[in-house]
């Protein structure tokens, strides 16, 4: 039986937790998720430092979300722009939030807010 591929989602990390500023983050691990579960997950190099150029490669390796700590303002637009959900501000170990995601599908949980971030700025994609 195929299962179908639910979304693929990206979390820029730094020793083996969130990378603090995705903005000089180096290293996303991207996973493909159906049904709830984790089916591959793949590291990748970022190449590309400008906003538009870096928005433009997470859009091409596939990304749906974005999972990362603080984020500027033109590099989260450009990504919202491209078409990739933006959950930005967060922070702790990469898999205790990549489990938090699959299960909820969000991070509630204060625990992964980045101190001292107390607004909503995360934005989800244009549709198109």
């Amino acid at each position: 039986m195929l299962r179908k591929l639910s979304m693929r989602i990206a979390i820029a990390h730094w020793q083996g937790r969130i990378s603090p500023v995705f903005d000089v983050s180096d290293r996303l691990l991207l996973i493909d998720i159906a049904d709830g579960r984790e089916l591959r997950r793949e590291d990748h190099a970022l190449n590309c430092r400008g906003p538009f150029e870096r928005a433009r490669e997470v859009y091409r390796l596939g990304a749906k979300v974005l999972l990362c700590g603080a984020v500027s303002r033109p590099l989260e637009t450009a990504l919202v722009s491209a078409g990739v959900r933006v959950v930005g501000f967060i922070c702790g170990g990469l898999e205790d939030v990549l489990k938090a995601y699959i299960k909820k599908g969000r991070l509630a949980d204060k625990s992964f807010q980045m101190p001292g971030y107390g607004g909503k700025r995360t934005k989800k994609a244009i549709p198109g």
